[in-house]
């Protein structure tokens, strides 16, 4: 941990150890409020609202109900791409992608107090990232995904790389499941963000313990 910048940052990286991003495609008909309680029973650390198809009073009644899950189990909630959800239901922050608005806007919009996490792929997208005030980055896909068609695919090679040259947490995203996390082990990422192999579960928080036991294995029990 002695890599980051800084006290917070050593925080956000143990909170972001298992990283749930939600998608409800694969819920079957239950309720994603009920099912993201589940994964934070069984170990999760962490919460981004990520549904791209949905109207606005729709997305503002899942982001309320999910920042209430999340503020009860002392979860940090983040909201994928939308600043002004974020606002109106006080959420810990946003996540950006690289054709969302801009890590300088978002941090404009929103101030210091909340996190705002970027997604990238090389190391250059990685230190502007970090230089526009960015809290902590995605970087992937790092396996074959089917819950982003158009993810282009990043090596360990470059996750290794893009680590070792921010002074931020980064987590792995993209195919992550109890086969694939171990690959993470070593490579400076603090955490793994996950989706179908959550959310696609019929017992989520089975899941989310049993995949929060291979993140610990991976990481480190005490530590980043």
């Amino acid at each position: 941990m002695s890599g980051f910048r800084d006290a917070a940052a050593c925080r956000l990286a143990k909170e972001l150890r298992l990283y749930a991003v939600t998608d409800r495609t694969w819920l079957g008909g239950r309720e994603l409020a009920e099912c993201v309680q589940q994964v934070i029973a069984g170990g999760a650390t962490f919460v981004q609202l990520r549904e791209k198809h949905l109207d606005q009073v729709r997305s503002m009644q899942l982001a309320r109900s999910l920042k209430s899950v999340c503020a009860q189990a002392d979860v940090p909630f983040v909201i994928d791409d939308d600043i002004e959800a974020a606002r109106a239901v006080d959420a810990d922050g946003v996540h950006l992608g690289q054709a969302d608005v801009a890590c300088k806007t978002a941090r404009m919009a929103l101030g210091f107090g909340k996190i705002i996490g970027v997604s990238v792929r090389t190391v250059d997208e990685a230190l502007k990232a970090e230089q526009d005030g960015a809290d902590y980055l995605g970087v992937g896909a790092l396996f074959p995904t089917s819950t982003k068609a158009d993810a282009v695919d990043v090596s360990l090679d470059d996750l290794r790389a893009i680590c070792a040259a921010v002074s931020i947490p980064v987590v792995g995203i993209g195919g992550l499941d109890e086969q694939t996390i171990p690959a993470l082990r070593g490579s400076g990422a603090c955490g793994a963000a996950i989706v179908s192999a959550l959310f696609a579960s019929e017992d989520c928080e089975s899941s989310a313990r049993k995949l929060r036991a291979v993140v610990d294995r991976a990481f480190g029990q005490a530590g980043i």
